[in-house]
């Protein structure tokens, strides 16, 4: 089980580093402010979408994923 959360994290922190996949605006949320809305594309692997509890969507959204806690890395390029 816990190979599989270090493979979520790894996963989780890929494909929020592409930043093609945000629509958010072009500034960061202040200090203190909320995450903007924005859609990641599916896992292909199944044991993926059951780790998140994902349904067979397109894409989803961090709402999506079925657990108490998720922890976002955010990679600055710049």
């Amino acid at each position: 089980m816990r190979r599989n959360n270090y493979q979520f994290i790894l996963m989780l922190s890929l494909l929020l580093a592409v930043p093609c996949w945000v629509s958010a605006a072009n500034q960061p949320p202040p200090e203190g402010g909320v995450l903007p809305d924005f859609e990641l594309p599916v896992p292909e692997t199944p044991q993926y979408r059951q780790y998140l509890g994902l349904d067979q969507k397109a894409v989803f959204s961090i709402p999506d994923i079925k657990a108490e806690v998720v922890i976002i890395e955010i990679f600055s390029m710049y």
